[in-house]
């Protein structure tokens, strides 16, 4: 743990939502210039925690003190903690798309001249900040132009401008691919070595263990421990038994497959951007998919794996060239998501907030949402069966939630994830097709989504796994497909993966011809 002097005490911190103790009595030390973790399952309590400490809930909404900087506060709002120094960047960028670097690093905190806003002052501040960061973008370019990497800095550069002191992270890496983690987590090094304080949430346990000088575990709304990792004897497996209160022998839960014969075949799949003529993100694709078998789809970050996928799921992605979907050895057309649902296909986006939930909805209205002739008598639904139909898979799928009937925007992202995958069980699908389906999640609540997609294995179904993470494939897929610029360069069996072998295919360097 850092030697330096203590910036922040959080003592006895209990916070309630109707229903839930959200917050239990937690406790915790920040020292000056470290790099603090707070590890913990799906719905432990870590942004809440955090939510408490900017002032996103104020004081008065929470039991227990806050001490920074050696003086109890009391932020009313987030613009108070500000104030204070105290920074948080959500999970959820809160950049405006539209507006420019310089525009969003000052909103809400504009550099003011005599006659307004000082551009020229603010460009050449932005461009300072950029710097410190390690951005070399222009400060007059639109945010929607650069990838969610670079929206990540700009986040921290907008922080910086604020005089931070101690800077909050909920997630930074969690839509990155590995360079741009690895950017960002050298940054923090870099703000650390120049004295500044961070608190950092992730899901990630081998950064959390690269970076963090101490971690506090909360579990169950419970600060459990708290690791001085300079100590020594901190790895993954010691973060994960404090997080779920118990080693987990493997990562994943044992399973022998039970293959059938294949009865989903693509052949030939052409498909163009939708915006740039010319540019096909999908180049003659074939592969195909057995009864019971669980597939893995893996490529670099812009390789085609989603485009594929939404390509197939009723062509909600791209242009259609060419190419032929069979299902059980028939040809089917499915132009619209209706068809696609229809011949029992189902699509787990890898967005679930923007493509896959109505966070408006109930978590009953969303798990039925795709399945509605089910819980329908002559086009007129049934309430009470969506509501029993619900309650069955709060309990199979374990949603953390006191009620069906809450919204699912107040669901922490593990459990936001457990009501997508229900969503998509509840119409009874033969191939599911599962883009990121543990991104964001704790190893906890991954064990329990391996476990599910081998059942739906088991039960027959056909399941594709798109995945970043190679160890996610290796340990879970029986075949593993590679994507490299649109084009499928290689599948290889279970038994002759690693991650050297997918590599290689997944740049290109060593094309195969899918079989």
């Amino acid at each position: 743990m850092a030697s330096g002097p203590v910036i922040l005490e959080m003592k006895s911190i209990t916070k309630l939502f109707p229903g839930v103790r959200a917050l239990d009595e937690v406790s915790m030390t920040v020292q000056a210039g470290e790099i603090h973790a707070i590890c913990g399952e799906n719905g432990a309590g870590k942004s809440t925690l955090m939510k408490v400490l900017s002032g996103v809930y104020p004081h008065g909404t929470y039991s227990g003190d806050i001490v920074y900087q050696g003086s109890v506060v009391e932020f009313k709002d987030i613009n108070a903690s500000e104030a204070a120094g105290i920074v948080i960047i959500h999970q959820e960028l809160a950049l405006i798309p539209e507006l420019s670097i310089t525009e969003n690093i000052f909103l809400g905190n504009e550099v003011r001249g005599r006659f307004g806003i000082d551009w020229s002052e603010a460009r050449k501040r932005a461009t300072e900040l950029l710097a410190r960061v390690g951005l070399r973008e222009s400060p007059d370019e639109i945010v929607k132009n650069i990838g969610v990497g670079k929206q990540q800095l700009v986040e921290i550069a907008k922080a910086l401008s604020k005089d931070v002191r101690l800077l909050i992270l909920d997630e930074p890496t969690a839509a990155l691919n590995e360079d741009d983690s690895e950017h960002l987590l050298d940054l923090l090094r870099g703000l650390r070595a120049k004295g500044m304080t961070s608190i950092m949430i992730s899901h990630k346990l081998k950064e959390i263990e690269a970076v963090a000088d101490s971690i506090t575990i909360i579990r169950d709304g419970k600060s459990v421990e708290t690791l001085d990792v300079a100590k020594g004897g901190v790895d993954e497996d010691r973060i994960i038994q404090g997080m779920v209160g118990r080693s987990l022998e493997s990562r994943f839960p044992d399973h022998t497959p039970k293959i059938g014969e294949p009865f989903f075949h693509v052949k030939d799949w052409t498909v163009e951007h939708p915006l740039i003529p010319g540019r096909l993100v999908c180049k003659q694709s074939e592969f195909f998919v057995r009864r019971g078998e669980i597939v893995g789809f893996a490529g670099i970050m812009g390789a085609g794996r989603t485009e594929l996928a939404r390509s197939l799921f009723g062509r909600s992605y791209g242009r259609f060239l060419r190419g032929t979907i069979e299902i059980n050895g028939k040809e089917v057309h499915l132009g619209t998501v209706q068809q696609a649902i229809d011949h029992g296909i189902a699509y787990v986006p890898e967005d679930r907030k923007a493509l896959g939930l109505n966070l408006l909805d109930t978590i009953e209205d969303t798990v039925v949402a795709a399945g509605l002739h089910k819980i329908s008598k002559r086009s007129v639904i049934d309430p009470s069966a969506g509501h029993i139909a619900a309650e069955g898979y709060r309990k199979s799928l374990k949603i953390r939630t006191p009620s069906v009937t809450q919204g699912v925007a107040k669901l922490s992202g593990g459990n936001q994830q457990k009501v997508l995958l229900g969503k998509w069980m509840f119409p009874d699908p033969d191939l599911l097709i599962l883009d990121e389906p543990t991104r964001g999640i704790d190893v906890g609540a991954k064990y329990e989504i391996y476990g599910l997609i081998q059942r739906l294995a088991d039960e027959g179904k056909g399941v594709i796994v798109i995945s970043s993470e190679l160890p996610e494939l290796l340990g879970l897929a029986d075949r593993v497909y590679t994507i490299f610029e649109g084009s499928i360069t290689g599948v290889v069996d279970r038994a002759d993966a690693t991650q050297e072998t997918l590599m290689r295919l997944m740049t290109g360097s060593s094309p195969a011809k899918a079989s």
